[in-house]
């Protein structure tokens, strides 16, 4: 087996302590990767880039606001488009908070979105495709996630934040 080279990403799933409901972003029919689905803020990390870095950077261009981290989810391991070492990520999946829901102001990418609460935002991911499916289980994730964590770890977490670069 060949090794090859692989890209780092970022997804994140958005809250809103306020509404306590869940960000959902439809995406372009015309977009190259994943046309017309449900999701969350993804993106690639730049050469250079950190992971915190390529998440401020990619929820500022896809939605024009400042998210505040709570916590990671977890990582993913994903391809962009069909299973080719050119589409393979491996990344970060953090869980934000924003606070003020109507300051979102979408690029192309997207054409819609949507403030859900948690059973909503699982039926509105009912399609079949896997990028759907992934969107679903990560926030079914962060929904017991969110629910389970002490406080404290929160607040530290905040704090201290997640790189050690």
């Amino acid at each position: 087996m060949t090794v090859g080279r692989f890209y780092a990403g970022i997804a994140t799933v958005i809250w809103s302590p306020a509404n306590r409901q869940y960000l959902l972003l439809h995406r372009s029919a015309q977009s190259s990767v994943r046309p017309s689905v449900w999701e969350c803020v993804t993106g690639r990390v730049d050469q250079g880039e950190s992971f915190d870095d390529a998440l401020h950077r990619e929820v500022h261009e896809e939605l024009g606001v400042t998210v505040q981290v709570e916590h990671i989810l977890g990582t993913a391991h994903y391809y962009r488009g069909a299973h080719s070492p050119e589409n393979e990520l491996v990344g970060v999946v953090y869980f934000c908070t924003l606070d003020h829901t109507a300051s979102i102001h979408l690029s192309e990418e997207h054409v819609e979105y949507r403030w859900l609460p948690f059973n909503r935002a699982i039926e509105l991911l009912s399609a079949s495709d896997t990028s759907t499916q992934w969107t679903k289980r990560v926030i079914q994730h962060a929904e017991t996630i969110r629910t389970l964590l002490p406080q404290e770890l929160l607040e530290f977490q905040i704090t201290a934040g997640f790189e050690f670069g």
